[in-house]
């Protein structure tokens, strides 16, 4: 009988301990030297025109709304890291298609809101949706995602058409992982970074850095003295080894061949992963009482064949042995048997050590490319967020994550770094400190 270990190399999947991380580097950091010259790469490596110069005074505070899901939220953001006056409301345009007025209405009553505060002079977006940034700090919509119905917002300059209806001074628009990386300088204090990274892993997944202009061929007339935050776009990297298994959870969603790390690494993929490595496992046939056959029992077979999704929650939970309070787990109902049991971890413990090793190659290649780092006392700050990374039970994630950035980066090159204390509402802190420098 063949170890479960042996039926995922059969079917391509290379665990986390066979990954080439030095081939794996290199192929990333090409991809990111492609995406700077214009050249054809699956890292699309947009330049934001937000720098990090610059300390932020303490007691420094800002405006900030934060658009990026089902609610949008307004509050005033001051450093060291505080947010007062915080309000939810709905996102225009997720109760049903809304108008431009009716939008950006919504957003001007929030900071009409906020007026009278010492703060209000300085205003910070963090609009979560794809746009394209401009040099003063503006962000054109290219298109919706998750279900916002606005038809008449894509292609404007949401900044501007905002102030139009505030009457403001002036506003910064930045994406969420630009926000996130901008939040690491939240944390300094009286620590010196040489750089520093943004890093998101929770439903998706993306990465921005800080790349000196000169690198950044396909664009003319930048001080090549300067820098500013490169939004990679991290997600879509196609250079992982996939197994049969990645290729078929990627076929059943909506967007095939797009974001093929990121069906890798996270939150709204792995489980999926999963799902389809216990299917395939299941074709092997039920497992014999002389140990001979396949993984499973015959129940097990025959409750797996009515499973037509799996959410990673359930599949961390199963894998980690951990029961959630209130929340029935249809995996430990289908292998509910302990040997099921064994064997379904065995199988799904690999997606998430994986997960993390790919991660860290990731992290890996942004600090290489940011050159910075060689100073043990000014290493490259990471700012990690998001619920896959800190909240993923089957493995240690962030452990792991570490261990294997030491490996690759400290022993091996010599440059350092710094996971940044977690920052919470990360988005908004970073969006203010857009607006600050």
């Amino acid at each position: 009988m063949k170890t479960p270990e042996q039926f995922l190399e059969e079917n391509g999947f290379v665990a986390a301990a066979d990954l080439d991380r030095a081939a794996l580097l290199s192929a990333f950091i090409s991809e990111m030297e492609k995406g700077l010259k214009g050249e054809p790469s699956s890292l699309m490596m947009i330049p934001t025109f937000v720098g990090v110069n610059g300390k932020i005074p303490e007691g420094s505070s800002a405006a900030v709304l934060d658009a990026g899901g089902t609610n949008f939220r307004g509050a005033i953001v001051s450093i060291p890291p505080k947010i007062s006056d915080k309000q939810n409301q709905p996102m225009p345009g997720t109760k049903g298609e809304v108008d431009e007025e009716t939008f950006y209405n919504a957003f001007a009553s929030e900071v009409k809101r906020l007026e009278g505060k010492p703060s209000c002079k300085k205003l910070g977006w963090c609009f979560s949706y794809p746009a394209e940034a401009t040099k003063d700090l503006d962000a054109k919509l290219v298109r919706w995602t998750k279900n916002i119905k606005a038809p008449a917002i894509v292609g404007q300059f949401v900044g501007k058409e905002l102030l139009k209806r505030t009457g403001g001074e002036g506003i910064a628009v930045v994406n969420d992982t630009v926000a996130t990386l901008l939040a690491a300088k939240a944390t300094e204090g009286n620590k010196t970074y040489s750089s520093y990274i943004g890093f998101i892993l929770g439903t998706g997944t993306n990465t921005a850095y800080v790349e000196k202009n000169k690198n950044i061929l396909k664009m003319s007339g930048l001080d090549p003295e300067g820098s500013m935050i490169i939004n990679a776009e991290s997600g879509a990297f196609d250079k992982a080894p996939r197994s049969k298994f990645d290729e078929a959870a990627d076929a059943k969603t909506g967007n095939p061949g797009i974001g093929l790390l990121e069906k890798m690494i996270a939150g709204a993929y792995l489980g999926g992963v999963g799902l389809e490595i216990y299917k395939a496992a299941a074709k092997l046939g039920p497992r014999n009482d002389d140990g001979t056959g396949g993984f499973f029992s015959k129940e097990a077979i025959a409750a797996l064949s009515g499973l037509g999704s799996l959410e990673t929650m359930d599949f961390d939970n199963f894998c980690a042995g951990f029961k959630k309070e209130g929340r029935d787990n249809v995996l430990d109902t289908i292998f509910a048997d302990p040997d099921d049991a064994k064997q379904a971890k065995r199988l799904g413990l690999p997606v998430f050590e994986r997960a993390a090793v790919l991660t860290a190659v990731q992290l890996a290649a942004f600090v290489i490319k940011s050159g910075e780092g060689a100073d043990p006392s000014a290493p490259v700050a990471i700012n990690a967020d998001g619920s896959t990374y800190y909240k993923t039970r089957a493995i240690p994630f962030d452990a792991t994550v570490r261990r294997e950035l030491d490996e690759m980066l400290v022993q091996r090159r010599n440059v350092h770094y710094a996971i940044t204390p977690q920052v919470d509402d990360a988005p908004m802190v970073g969006a203010a400190i857009a607006a600050m420098l």
